[in-house]
């Protein structure tokens, strides 16, 4: 097993349908992929331009400046305090670090990847690229003892749920009987939405009331992609376990896995501002109560979603048949079947759109249901 015996790229199956919904009198409405379309923060962007000047190779551990700013970040908004420069490290963006985990900790054929059985693709991809076998699994009862890397994410892509410090204890305990690196994507956790993460702060792995002081075999997967708008930077980070993020470090050092200078800058500053965060968290609120009734008036029924940037809605069809008829409103959405073979009847709803194509989409459904 290796690259190429991964599969075809899974979005392009979708073309067809986007193709179909573009042919709308009144243009598509593209709620398929979580690409953000709201402008980057000045303040980031100014910050980038600021250090532009990048002659020199840069620190694949990252700046003294960044990795400070990582840390108190997660003490500030994760509710992680402790946290030493030794346990941070920025990847390029969060998408090659979950796909290349399996790779740097060494996996290979006879070993177990634990993933949730909604699943972000790329998991499973990490896998496969080793010949290691995939389990889908959500309860930690269920995952084997083979397990060497479990995967968990919360909130989750696509299915909005949100893990408790309960859960997320049970998830480490059972990660550690088993011997496995648990690695927590989390990169949606500034976007809570239904009680109580409407104003509670979505808990992280590496809480002190999930791991207590010890944070072996732990890890905390973040990005600004989405809480930034800084998908176009690649801007991201690990976080925990300091022998892992050292191993991780050294690995990446051979790799040449090296976050550019000036996207570093731009890191450390957005780290820094909590207000543009705020603003965009209220922008992706206002979409939402616009979009789920409108969802639900068109037959719909949206399954878990408490929290992340995606409704996860069921007609009770095949997701197939969904994206068919959402197609003829000029609408695109994601089946469900990229999510893994649990959920064929959903289809992922993006609340990355603008206003007026959100209010766009609102309009069609409802006009649908009448």
């Amino acid at each position: 097993m290796g690259v190429a015996d991964l599969a075809e790229y899974p979005w392009d199956a979708v073309a067809p349908y986007a193709a179909r919904a573009a042919a709308h009198p009144d243009g598509i409405v593209d709620l398929s992929v979580g690409s953000p379309v709201d402008v980057t923060p000045e303040v980031v962007r100014r910050a980038l331009a600021e250090a532009t000047d990048a002659h020199a190779y840069p620190q694949t551990v990252g700046t003294p400046a960044l990795r400070e700013a990582i840390v108190a970040w997660y003490a500030r908004r994760r509710g992680v305090p402790g946290l030493t420069v030794g346990q941070v490290l920025p990847t390029v963006g969060s998408k090659e670090l979950v796909a290349l985990l399996p790779l740097l900790l060494g996996l290979g054929p006879g070993d177990v990847v634990v993933q949730p059985r909604a699943a972000y693709p790329s998991y499973a991809a990490g896998a496969l690229l080793v010949g290691a076998e995939v389990v889908d699994a959500d309860d930690p009862a269920e995952w084997p003892d083979r397990a060497r890397l479990v995967w968990i994410n919360s909130p989750g892509n696509p299915d909005g749920r949100v893990r408790d410090v309960a859960s997320l204890r049970a998830a480490v305990a059972r990660a550690r009987e088993t011997g496995a690196v648990i690695a927590s994507d989390e990169c949606y956790a500034e976007l809570g939405w239904d009680a109580p993460w409407d104003d509670e702060p979505i808990p992280c792995v590496l809480d002190p009331r999930v791991i207590g002081s010890d944070a072996s075999g732990v890890l905390s997967v973040y990005s600004l992609s989405k809480q930034s708008n800084l998908a176009g930077y690649r801007a991201a980070f690990v976080a925990g376990d300091p022998g892992l993020v050292e191993r991780l470090l050294t690995a990446r050092k051979h790799l040449g896995l090296m976050v550019p200078g000036p996207v570093q800058a731009a890191m450390t500053v957005a780290l820094g501002d909590d207000a543009h965060v705020a603003r965009q968290k209220e922008s992706y609120r206002r979409r939402r109560a616009v979009l789920r009734p409108a969802i639900e008036a068109a037959g719909f029924r949206v399954d878990g979603s408490e929290a992340g940037l995606y409704l996860w809605a069921s007609e009770g069809r095949d997701a197939w048949e969904s994206l068919d008829g959402l197609a003829d409103l000029g609408i695109l959405a994601g089946p469900g079947h990229f999510y893994g073979p649990h959920f064929p009847q959903h289809v992922r709803f993006s609340l990355t759109a603008s206003d007026d194509r959100i209010e766009a989409a609102a309009d069609r459904l409802r006009a649908s249901a009448s």
